[in-house]
């Protein structure tokens, strides 16, 4: 015959560990929402604030450019 080994794991098997691990795993999650939520504004605000950025660096630089020279492709 097999013998079969059971493994019991360690510490407190109490109501606080289960209540414990749901606060742990709720936690987790809202970081987890709160980060692709964080991750999702960032790429609206970079798609476009990044030409803006662009053309006030070029109009704050020496010699200072016309509006329509910074904006032509020539």
């Amino acid at each position: 015959m097999a013998s079969q080994v059971v493994v019991k794991g360690k510490g407190k098997g109490g109501k606080g560990s289960k209540a414990m691990e749901e606060k742990v795993s709720s936690t987790a999650k809202c970081i987890k929402q709160w980060s692709s939520w964080t991750f999702k504004k960032a790429k609206v605000v970079v798609h476009y604030g990044f030409i803006p950025l662009i053309i006030i660096i070029g109009m704050n630089s020496e010699p200072k450019p016309q509006i329509y020279q910074l904006l032509s492709p020539v």
